[in-house]
């Protein structure tokens, strides 16, 4: 009989807390969820990590969306051995790019001119399926979250983003079973975006989250459940060429 596997450590991104989670929260209750609510004043990926694995148990498996995507990979840089599995959904791996800090601190800017509630507004609509966007009752719980933390949150978490290091070298290390998930519609994070992480981990499996913004696990949240059932269900070794040569070189 396979053993159950290690708890769900879940890792919020940007302007969100534990509430993104609420779906996989009540899904995986008996899975022993650990809905991370925040990274405080943290301003760097790396300071994240190290707080969010501060929450952590021994072992578990791993759940990012969006810059917790990208803290997910900074708590497997930092510890891998007690990341059981690993799932990353609506993220990016890239560096910065040439504008992104200038269109960051724009917003950074409009929210210390108007306050958060303006900055959110700007901000939240193309983060969800165009569908969702006048549709008061699926928007409104998602700006409470976003406007939470105030612009500070938000200040400190760009410049967490701005600062962020390199991972590429990192991804073909990853040998314990990972799932990238997108939403077909994410605008911020495209689904080919997640095609080229696919294909620098060994053994990594795509799913995209059909009708779905960048927001999937509130937007879709049948469909990441099941996906992350599945994904708790796989064998927790991928071998390497070296082992799967029985130790040969």
């Amino acid at each position: 009989m396979r053993p159950a596997a290690a708890p769900l450590l879940l890792l919020p991104g940007l302007m969100c807390d534990e509430r993104i989670w609420a779906p996989q929260r009540r899904e995986f209750a008996g899975q022993g969820a650990i809905a991370v609510p925040g990274y405080g004043d943290a301003r760097s990926l790396v300071e994240m990590a190290r707080r969010a694995l501060a929450q952590a148990p021994a072992h578990f498996s791993l759940v990012g969306h969006s810059m917790g995507a990208r803290v997910a990979l900074e708590v497997f840089r930092l510890a891998p051995e007690r990341v059981e599995r690993l799932a990353l959904l609506d993220t990016g791996i890239h560096l910065p790019k040439p504008n992104e800090a200038e269109k960051r601190y724009a917003l950074r800017a409009l929210g210390v001119r108007e306050g958060i509630g303006r900055l959110v507004d700007e901000w939240l609509p193309p983060m969800v399926h165009p569908a969702r966007r006048a549709d008061p009752a699926f928007m409104e719980p998602l700006r409470d979250m976003a406007m939470a933390g105030g612009v500070e949150r938000y200040e400190a978490q760009i410049e967490a983003l701005l600062g962020r290091p390199d991972v590429l070298p990192l991804l073909g290390t990853i040998r314990c079973p990972t799932l990238i998930g997108v939403g077909r519609q994410d605008e911020w994070s495209p689904v080919e975006q997640h095609e080229a992480i696919v294909a620098m981990i060994p053994g990594a499996e795509l799913v995209i989250f059909e009708d779905c913004g960048h927001m999937a696990p509130v937007e879709a949240p049948a469909q990441v459940n099941a996906a992350l059932a599945r994904w708790l269900g796989r064998e927790t070794l991928i071998p390497t060429e070296h082992e799967a040569n029985g130790g040969r070189r």
